[in-house]
């Protein structure tokens, strides 16, 4: 069997899917940037883009929902200076492109820097094809996708009899992308996710009272949907099961400054977006960061190192090529406590100076792409996590977080932990509920004081929100002990 090299594959798919249709050749892309850089620009690109994805939900024991979708269109951007001229249109055609090009040029050649849609006359079409040959979203059946929400509801359900209610949901997505630059570089991505959750409620009778918690578990990444076998379905059911179990029993959280330490894996969430937006490079060119200009300085305690990792197999945040079209990289931002480069797209790079970082990302074709993360984490230290909770004299052991938000200038952060434990003297007593951490990004990184060798990266369920635009991430961290951290709790 004779096959062909994967970038010039995933390039002929982009070609069959978004331009062969619809009659958009290479000199279509090249008259389409021709036309763009009529007036002086320092960039210019043309992303191209189509969409499949379906969901489905399940709740009480039967599917409440199921969803199809399918988008797709091209977004033409120009870059001069900090202005970008953008326009984008959900017709593929080659008049739309030209009419993108043209809108494009005139906002470059006023020095407007804005975001236009492009409307055009809807039309019948004499013949046209509107879906592919295959749908590769159909690495299962209908029938075995409801199946497989059922088991995850049988499965909570013989966990604990304290289990009330289970609502599983489950989503698949085919995401093409193709890039044209003005220097000539062409690049596409073929770029599957999915995504199983699972949310239970467990209740039991408290002093005459019902009390309820919530738990979640779930996860997914870059492949099929046969990835989710009964033993990753097992693995998901007993983490809900278990934070909704934990959280009957939690009583209020103690308020105050105190060690708190980190458990391993998603609780990176808070690493991610107390250290990590603050290292993208449009807040750090524009100096709104705590870290701007810091390029050499320590940031962290020693031994903190810090990477965003785009390369890592199959993981929801990893990307072929960035939607600039550059590859994905290995980016060191802190090493060792030292803070090492700056999170990069295109334009932020070319004014800093420096090189892209494969970083360039955008939510779709309508959106202007900005440097964010892909997969962000810590590596591993060398004390055991049993020996970093030991260490505890009073403090709180966090190992699950809910929401959270940061202020990029200040660095100041709110956390929610959804589960959480008090510890003693080494000692974990009992689980506690409404527990707050409040800290500074950049100082809490400077009071790591014990790093677990216990790495784990989330299962796969990140989404990161920037400026009105959504992308899937992934975070990871070991277990941490940080110094001196505020708790809002209840007690």
């Amino acid at each position: 069997m004779i096959t062909r090299e994967p970038t010039i594959e995933r390039l002929a798919i982009a070609d069959k899917l978004m331009l062969e249709p619809f009659g958009i050749t290479e000199a279509s892309l090249a008259q389409a940037l021709g036309a763009i850089r009529e007036h002086r620009v320092d960039d210019a690109d043309l992303y191209f883009q189509t969409t499949r994805h379906e969901g489905w939900s399940l709740e009480e024991g039967i599917v409440k929902s199921g969803s199809f979708s399918i988008d797709q269109g091209v977004g033409v951007r120009a870059v001069a200076g900090e202005k970008t001229a953008f326009a984008y249109s959900d017709d593929l055609s080659v008049e739309a492109l030209m009419d993108a090009a043209r809108t494009v040029r005139t906002i470059a050649a006023a020095g407007q820097d804005k975001r236009v849609k492009l409307q055009r006359a809807p039309r019948v079409a004499s013949i046209r094809t509107l879906y592919a040959p295959t749908d590769p979203i159909a690495t299962l059946d209908s029938t075995q996708k409801v199946a497989l929400l059922e088991r995850v509801e049988k499965m909570a359900r013989a966990k604990d009899p304290r289990v009330a209610q289970v609502m599983a949901s489950l989503g698949a997505e085919y995401d093409v992308v193709l890039v044209a630059r003005a220097d000539g570089t062409r690049a596409a991505d073929v770029r599957p996710l999915v995504r199983l959750n699972v949310t239970v409620i467990a209740e039991q009778k408290v002093g005459g009272q019902v009390r309820r918690e919530v738990g979640n578990g779930g996860g997914g990444g870059r492949f099929g949907l046969g990835y989710f076998t009964d033993a990753m379905l097992q693995s998901y059911v007993d983490h809900a099961v278990h934070a909704a179990l934990t959280n009957l029993d939690s009583r209020p959280a103690p308020a105050g400054d105190m060690t708190v330490v980190l458990g391993p894996g998603w609780p990176g969430v808070l690493l991610h977006e107390a250290v990590g937006h603050g290292l993208e490079g449009d807040f750090n060119r524009k100096g709104s960061s705590t870290f701007a200009g810091r390029i050499g300085q320590r940031v962290a305690s020693k031994g903190v190192t810090v990477l965003d990792d785009g390369t890592l197999p199959d993981r929801r945040g990893s990307l072929n090529v960035d939607d600039e079209g550059h590859a994905s990289q290995r980016n060191v931002l802190i090493e060792d406590g030292i803070l090492r480069g700056y999170i990069q797209d295109s334009m932020n790079a070319r004014l800093m100076g420096v090189k892209p970082t494969g970083n360039g990302r955008r939510e779709s074709y309508a959106h202007l792409p900005m440097p964010r993360m892909t997969n962000t984490y810590m590596l591993a230290g060398d004390r055991k996590p049993e020996e970093i909770v030991a260490s505890i004299k009073r403090g709180l052991y966090a190992t699950n977080f809910g929401g959270g938000q940061v202020d990029i200038t200040s660095g100041k952060f709110v956390f929610s932990a959804s589960e959480a434990y008090w510890v003693e003297n080494g000692k974990i007593l009992y689980p506690v509920k409404g527990a707050t951490i409040i800290g500074n990004g950049p100082e809490a990184m400077t009071r790591v004081s014990m790093i677990g060798n216990d790495l784990q990266l989330d299962t796969g369920v990140g989404v990161c929100g920037k400026e009105g635009q959504s992308v899937p991430v992934g975070v990871g961290q070991p277990t941490l002990r940080i110094e001196r951290l505020t708790v809002g709790g209840t007690a």
